[in-house]
């Protein structure tokens, strides 16, 4: 508006696809900021194109792509990412782009969805000829007994590095539920992954269980553990790779398993739900 604030936010309706940005460039995306109700967090698809390609290189719900999973509000304070009260999205990852940055959001639930507010801040500058395209990636599967694995990213090819995990971990086990490897397989590996992790707490940064204490750091943490009466455990993990990127010439796959101990201490693998937000360049 002119003068006073009046109305600095969107609507989102429903079934619809609105254009947050559409930026000429070169140029870098340097921070975006967004928040809305909770409803919006698994309902709403977030997107972002580079240079004018047909499919994006960014496609997560809302929530996830901000480290919340399972439409939940919970505080994050990363590096990266940062969600502070009540439920500000804040963004760091750097996303150079050579002639075009579109960022698009999609409600798609039956409903209108009121009070979107956003803000993307960037910079017209050159960018250098070895900088690498952003990307995240959002998967969600549920493990069986026969193969207790999620497959947090796939098909990747070319060359890049890998920055970041997210996983949101609903728990229809009893019991330790962390105990899975999580598996970085490297150009052309075969049936042994280049990098194998101990166990799910530790590739998070934890230890022993995370004594179901919450914590958040700038690059890891366990920013969620939630079992409300008569519901499911829910817990959230996120892993910035930002010191420690992990570097592919040919191609990518990354997966962890869902694997973990009986209350009576015995070994068992899980059907267990999960969603996670893969992030590279």
């Amino acid at each position: 508006g002119v003068g006073w604030k009046v109305r600095p936010f969107i609507d989102l309706q429903r079934r619809q696809t609105v254009a947050l940005a559409d930026i000429q460039g070169p140029g870098v995306i340097q921070r975006i900021w967004m928040t809305v109700t909770e409803k919006a967090y698994r309902n709403c698809i977030l997107r972002m194109y580079w240079d004018g390609e047909e499919f994006p290189s960014v496609e997560s719900p809302l929530g996830d792509f901000f480290a919340n999973a399972h439409g939940l509000r919970y505080p994050v304070n990363s590096l990266m990412i940062n969600v502070n009260p009540s439920g500000g999205f804040n963004s760091y990852w750097p996303m150079p782009f050579r002639k075009s940055a579109r960022i698009t959001i999609e409600n798609q639930s039956p409903e209108d969805i009121g009070g979107f507010f956003y803000q993307v801040d960037y910079a017209l500058e050159e960018v250098p000829a070895e900088a690498a395209y952003f990307h995240a990636s959002w998967r969600k599967s549920m493990g069986t007994r026969e193969k207790p694995e999620h497959v947090i990213l796939d098909g990747v090819e070319g060359r890049g590095h890998y920055v970041g995990t997210f996983i949101g971990w609903e728990q229809l086990s009893n019991g330790w539920w962390g105990e899975g490897e999580v598996k970085f397989y490297l150009d052309g590996d075969g049936k042994f992954p280049t990098i194998c992790t101990t166990g799910t707490e530790d590739y998070f940064g934890g230890a022993w269980n995370f004594g179901n204490t919450p914590f958040s750091a700038p690059f890891l943490g366990y920013p969620l553990y939630r079992q409300e009466k008569g519901q499911i455990p829910k817990h959230a993990l996120y892993r910035w790779h930002v010191p420690d990127p992990i570097r592919f010439k040919k191609d990518l796959r990354v997966t962890i398993q869902t694997l973990g101990w009986w209350p009576n201490g015995k070994f068992q693998p899980l059907t267990d739900d999960l969603s996670s937000v893969a992030y590279w360049y």
